[in-house]
């Protein structure tokens, strides 16, 4: 991380105990246990804006070989900066990473700037929807230094869709706090399109997603931890539980929703 974002990041109350946490995946699995959740998404991201170089890929491959089941690694292809994307997108998921992120505000391109100076963006996108795996687009504001929310709109994610159909795309915040109604609109109109709540307050859920109960089979629960603005795994849990949803839409944004994306087996 470059420093800017290492002081964000260690802003928060018990940082450096966190920092050692993230050092020793049998603990992480066992605060899961403790927390009642099954799996966990890591993601990662290639970004110079932040200071992540392609490593993050072999990092978090290597953390989810403890646990493949329940470690799940997002990787990341950055088409400025590989000369074949396409062919490094194979070598991840020979790696084992499941799902690739990409970042727009964080790695200055737009969601479908393929369409335009980002070729390629395309064979990313193409060789995920090839191989069955979900590419999750953050969709929202940032606040880290030099992000560039112009790239934020989850608009630009309509075009992705339209142009890789059998692609499986999550949509990072639901495009928290600027474009929720964007974000409703695309999971609506697009079958394979998904909006995931990590980042969101659980209590303050029904008032960004008001109908949150009819979307149902096109939500994915999640917290957005370690970031400062999240306290704690099980509080977030606990908090979701609270909101006054039927007990299917529960199961459904809580875990039956991934293993369709993800095409996890029973």
């Amino acid at each position: 991380m470059l420093p800017a974002v290492r002081a964000r990041m260690e802003s928060r109350p018990g940082a450096a105990e966190l920092a050692e946490l993230m050092r020793r995946p049998e603990e992480v699995l066992a605060l899961m246990d403790r927390a009642g959740i099954e799996r966990i998404g890591m993601v990662n991201y290639v970004s110079p804006l932040m200071g992540f170089t392609p490593a993050v890929n072999e990092f978090g491959a290597a953390i989810a070989r403890q646990a493949p089941d329940r470690l799940i690694a997002f990787g990341s292809v950055h088409p400025a900066l590989t000369p074949e994307p396409g062919a490094e997108v194979r070598r991840l998921k020979d790696l084992g990473i499941q799902a690739l992120k990409v970042h727009p505000p964080h790695q200055l391109f737009a969601a479908n700037a393929y369409l335009h100076d980002l070729p390629g963006l395309a064979q990313i996108y193409g060789q995920a929807e090839e191989l069955g795996m979900p590419v999750m687009i953050h969709t929202g504001t940032s606040v880290f230094p030099g992000a560039r929310n112009r790239f934020a709109d989850p608009m630009d994610a309509d075009d992705v869709a339209v142009d890789f159909p059998r692609l499986r795309l999550i949509l990072a915040h639901a495009g928290r706090p600027l474009y929720m109604d964007t974000a409703v609109f695309l999971a609506r109109r697009h079958p394979n399109l998904y909006l995931d709540v990590s980042g969101i307050p659980p209590r303050r859920l029904l008032q960004y997603l008001p109908r949150l109960a009819d979307l149902g089979d096109k939500v994915l629960w999640g917290t957005d931890w370690p970031d400062p603005g999240v306290p704690s795994l099980e509080k977030n849990l606990t908090d979701f539980l609270a909101l006054d949803l039927p007990d299917p839409v529960r199961r459904s944004i809580l875990r039956d929703n991934a293993f369709r994306v993800f095409g996890w087996k029973e």
